[in-house]
């Protein structure tokens, strides 16, 4: 029995449990192992920053090196969440700097003690003075990864290039960050060369080219540089020089007279790249400027594409056509199917592809249809992770692509007109995501739309045993439609439903699943302040948020009636406690 082997031997052991549930796992056998766990774990990973205090997760784990945190709800990208709703970053930075891990490791304690080396966070709200908290107080920080973040600016970046002296990674992605000036990159000290990753493409203003060109100069093992659009071609060429070894690179402004001595310099700067795997970038792209990237294109693995809209047709198709090792595309819809026949027919070893809208609110003229999708599904079998903006869809599409790639372990649809039918036969979608979920066994994220019925949802709770998350909008007819989700998707953590017929009978008939789940989220549904009441008062270990916009605050205070219907509720497992943050539009019941 491992229970009477030494610590030492146990904690080896658990050096080889990777994946956070088995470490949760095996810190729940025995006491024993509880603590050798506990003091081992040096990654942890938290999906809702209320499902637990931070100081409960800096007390249990000592030694943790790198720390995960979510904030707010997915639908949070699409604008559903209020923008002062929650999500601080404050409390788990403070709760980590003050830990005595923290305090030992700043006293010069011992290195089996060293605290926080890594931060990765994700819609949250992060200020300046939590950057400086951070930067001051982890002097062996090593990564800063913000991925749809808000509330800071580039001062804060410049305490954390200031303090953090063996930073290896800066990865911003998708953040909303404050301009204040150039000059955060010259705050990185001379003697910083341990830059492996950095990324700041999602900053909007100048940047001091000079400082950058200095830094990746000085770090000879950078592999990843993702530059913003205020990054010239020249510059660009410049930068290349230095770092030939790079292998990933998104590009800043892509726009220089292919005719000019600038484009032949970037030509040869890209030529001297011979590690390169992946691009992005392509800001303001002028698709004369392409050819300067053909002679790397065979080796390229990733290719994004989204934030080039001037790149399309021909010379989209002709590029695609020097890419047959891709694993990765993101693109815009301006591909076309023509395009995407392009693709199936080059990229044999495609596993994930995403296709956005260029234009959300208009039909276009350039916009993918099933065609697209059924042509990739022919020429590309080891598709497995799918996110596709499209006008339309048919069932016998979807039965088509459920049979080439039996793989999907990700497959989101979102068909841009709310409850559109197949085109060919005006009958609802369910056939066709029936298909995708009885061939794809391995599926674990889900997106749905389309004219979809309580139908869909049972094939969904029959074969999609491995789901852990489901979007859902636009969608069903009756309580049974999310019945069939919870009572038949064992694996479920996360749902979330938005404009669809579903009620308090479907919110109250199995709230145990609750408790297996990180959240359940709903909005324009059917569901009454009554019973969310219901759902708080039967699970006291869930928090039953109600977000109430509009003005209707006052009105509910004044005649909190159990049967006004609820436009927001959000709903997540926690062992902390209704949360001390929450602003005056959100009720914790």
């Amino acid at each position: 029995m491992m229970t009477y082997f030494p610590e030492e031997v146990v904690e080896h052991i658990f050096g080889f449990l990777t994946a956070h549930r088995d470490r949760n796992a095996a810190s729940l056998v025995c006491r024993a192992w509880y603590h050798v766990e506990r003091m081992s774990r040096r990654r942890v990973f938290v999906g809702n920053c209320y499902a637990v205090r931070p100081e409960r997760v800096a007390a249990r784990f000592p030694a943790v090196r790198s720390l995960t945190v979510k904030g707010k709800p997915h639908f949070a990208d699409f604008n559903l969440v209020p923008p002062d709703w929650g999500g601080l970053a404050a409390p788990w930075i403070e709760a980590f700097a003050s830990s005595p891990a923290a305090a030992a490791a700043a006293a010069g304690g011992r290195a089996g003690r060293a605290p926080l080396e890594e931060l990765r966070m994700k819609r949250m709200v992060v200020s300046d003075e939590c950057l400086e908290t951070l930067a001051r107080s982890f002097p062996n920080f090593r990564a800063l990864v913000l991925i749809s973040c808000e509330g800071f600016s580039t001062h804060g970046l410049a305490a954390v290039a200031t303090h953090c002296r063996h930073l290896r990674e800066i990865d911003l992605q998708e953040n909303e960050i404050e301009d204040r000036g150039p000059q955060w990159l010259s705050c990185f000290p001379e003697s910083c060369t341990s830059l492996v990753s950095l990324n700041f493409a999602c900053l909007k203003g100048e940047i001091n080219v000079a400082a950058l060109e200095r830094l990746v100069s000085r770090c000879p093992n950078l592999r990843s540089l993702r530059l913003n659009r205020a990054v010239s071609v020249e510059a660009l060429s410049r930068i290349l020089m230095k770092a030939p070894q790079l292998v990933d690179l998104g590009t800043g402004s892509f726009w220089v007279d292919h005719r000019s001595e600038a484009f032949h310099r970037l030509t040869s700067a890209i030529e001297r790249c011979k590690s390169l795997r992946s691009l992005s970038g392509f800001w303001d792209a002028s698709p004369l400027c392409l050819p300067a990237i053909y002679s790397i294109c065979s080796n390229l693995t990733g290719l994004n594409l989204s934030y080039a809209p001037a790149i399309q047709g021909s010379d989209l198709i002709k590029l695609i056509r020097h890419c047959w090792k891709l694993q990765r595309l993101w693109v815009l819809d301006c591909i076309g199917d023509k395009g995407l026949a392009i693709v199936a027919s080059t990229c044999k070893e495609l596993q994930e592809l995403r296709v956005f809208p260029s234009d959300i609110y208009g039909a276009g003229s350039a916009t993918v249809t099933e065609e697209g999708l059924v042509a990739v599904s022919f020429g590309c079998p080891k598709l497995h992770s799918l996110l596709y903006f499209c006008h339309q869809m048919t069932n016998a599409a979807l039965i088509t692509v459920a049979n080439n790639c039996p793989n999907f372990t990700r497959f989101r649809l979102c068909i841009l007109e709310p409850k559109k039918p197949d085109p060919l036969t005006n009958q609802p979608l369910d056939e066709g995501f029936g298909a995708i979920v009885r061939s794809s066994k391995g599926l674990r994220r889900l997106s749905l739309s389309g004219l979809l019925t309580d139908q869909v949802f049972m094939y969904i709770g029959m074969y999609a045993k491995k789901l852990e998350m489901l979007s859902i909008a636009f969608a069903g007819d009756s309580d049974k439609g999310m019945l069939y989700v919870l009572n038949g998707c064992k694996n479920l953590r996360k749902l979330e439903i938005r404009d669809c017929p579903f009620g308090d009978g479907a919110l109250l008939e199995n709230v145990a699943k609750y408790e297996t789940m990180r959240s359940l989220w709903m909005s324009s549904c059917d569901v009454t302040l009554g019973g969310c009441r219901a759902l708080a008062a039967k699970m006291p270990m869930l928090n039953v948020e109600v977000i109430n916009e509009r003005d209707e605050s006052e009105e509910l205070e004044e005649s909190p009636s159990d049967f006004h219907k609820v436009e927001k509720m959000y709903v997540y497992r926690t062992i902390a406690g209704p949360r001390d943050d929450a602003p005056d539009f959100v009720w914790i019941l």
